[in-house]
């Protein structure tokens, strides 16, 4: 799914200890141009996450990958950004705006250790 509009968050950067090692995430929000305009967050995964070209105000393009998952009878969302297009950027000149493609794929898979008290997250 593709999805189009104006990066109006960038999240702190989130790091953690798992069971495959350690993992960072960076979470964006973007709200969208579509008429009744959308706001959403995603996550981008990865251990290279390179924002530098990425700001506030930035228009991209952002490929995403719907996921839901069941824990303790619960079911969890998460929506991951595997391809960041920018098309406008209020910080760079418009001949310095690169496409970045991001380290992770959309089936990439988090283990976390948990204990029945645990949350996924």
């Amino acid at each position: 799914m593709e999805k189009t509009g104006t990066i109006i968050h960038i999240l702190p950067l989130k790091t953690g200890e798992g069971k495959s090692g350690t993992w960072k995430k960076q979470e964006f929000v973007i709200e969208t141009d579509e008429q009744f305009k959308k706001k959403i967050c995603f996550q981008v995964w990865g251990d290279k996450i390179d924002t530098s070209k990425i700001s506030e105000g930035s228009k991209a393009t952002v490929s995403l990958d719907v996921e839901s998952r069941e824990f303790n009878g619960n079911w969890y969302s998460d929506i991951k950004a595997w391809k960041i297009q920018l098309t406008e950027n209020p910080n760079i000149s418009g001949t310095d705006i690169e496409t970045k493609k991001l380290e992770t794929e959309p089936t990439e898979k988090i283990s976390f250790e948990t204990t029945e008290d645990d949350l996924p997250f």
